[in-house]
């Protein structure tokens, strides 16, 4: 075995990935690893000239396929094929900074109970990303849906879901991202974890096909006895949507939401999901009629149609 196997799965984005894998092999130092690249049909030149990054790295293995699998099953192509004590998922839109892949895998093997553990997502332009959070039980659904969760005190009361989201008139910037601590779920984009977790837990759900699948798959993590950890000591440049648009991003997280309420919750809670997340979509088409932000309303028409 190596130390470490980054599974990356593309999808049309041959310019971010690039700049990927160049951050990568400049800043990686002092351990064993290999790149699975996990390409889902691509159609922008991504395959031929990964095809020759293969060609010029021993360590860079690719995964062609002949449709676009999605997020899990993608990533479990990969996951079945590497070699490494540690798998790192790891999205195309990222930049590596310095050498923190190496101290990271370091830090694991100073925590034997960690399972999983993530950096912080920054922007482009340093200001931090929220990222992760807390499980969604119909509370913390209802916080969430009515701009409650990045409160000051309400946060507190209530462990939002989704910290720090952006399009919270309540954002409230680094409050919940300073120190380096325990949660229930961290993000897809940037996902640690030890290759025992694989063999206990199994591969991700892939009933999932964008989003959402990290949430599932951390509570089975969770349920297994392992530790999430937010590690923000260490940070990666997170450019965001790169292969998604809002309205697919948003509309397939409301689809996860209810698929794990009915993998994970019992059928009262589901319905009760339901009717949250219609009132939650009709909140969000009023004020952001008002805001004047018409195409995010229009988003929330459909969510509320579908859900």
């Amino acid at each position: 075995m190596i130390d470490l196997s980054i599974i990356i799965v593309n999808y049309n984005t041959k310019k971010l990935i690039k700049d990927c894998l160049q951050s990568i092999i400049n800043k990686t130092k002092g351990i064993d690893y290999e790149i699975i690249v996990v390409d889902n049909a691509s159609q922008d030149g991504s395959v031929e000239w990964l095809t020759k990054q293969v060609g010029k790295y021993s360590f860079i293995k690719l995964v062609k396929n002949k449709k676009n699998l999605g997020f899990a099953p993608a990533n479990n192509q990969g996951i079945k094929k590497a070699r490494g004590q540690y798998i790192l998922l790891l999205n195309s839109d990222t930049i590596v900074k310095d050498n923190l892949l190496a101290e990271m895998v370091a830090w694991m093997e100073a925590h034997p109970k960690a399972g999983v553990v993530t950096a912080a997502l920054i922007n482009k332009d340093g200001s931090l990303q929220g990222t992760g959070g807390y499980f969604p039980n119909l509370f913390r659904v209802f916080a969430w849906m009515f701009f409650l969760e990045n409160i000051p005190l309400v946060d507190r009361l209530i462990k939002p879901f989704h910290p720090m989201h952006p399009n919270s008139p309540f954002y409230k910037g680094e409050v919940f991202f300073k120190k380096p601590h325990q949660r229930d779920w961290v993000t897809g984009a940037f996902f640690l974890m030890r290759k025992k977790v694989v063999e206990e837990v199994g591969l991700m759900d892939e009933d999932y096909f964008m989003y959402v699948e990290e949430v599932d798959y951390c509570w089975r993590i969770k349920k297994a006895g392992w530790q999430v950890w937010f590690l923000p000591q260490w940070k990666i440049v997170h450019l965001g949507g790169a292969s998604s648009t809002s309205e697919f991003a948003l509309l397939s997280e409301y689809q996860g939401i209810k698929i794990f309420y009915q993998k994970h919750k019992p059928a009262w809670q589901g319905w009760l999901l339901k009717w949250l997340l219609k009132a939650g979509a009709a909140l969000r088409f009023v004020v952001y009629n008002l805001l004047k932000r018409k195409e995010l309303a229009a988003i929330y028409v459909k969510a509320f149609r579908q859900t």
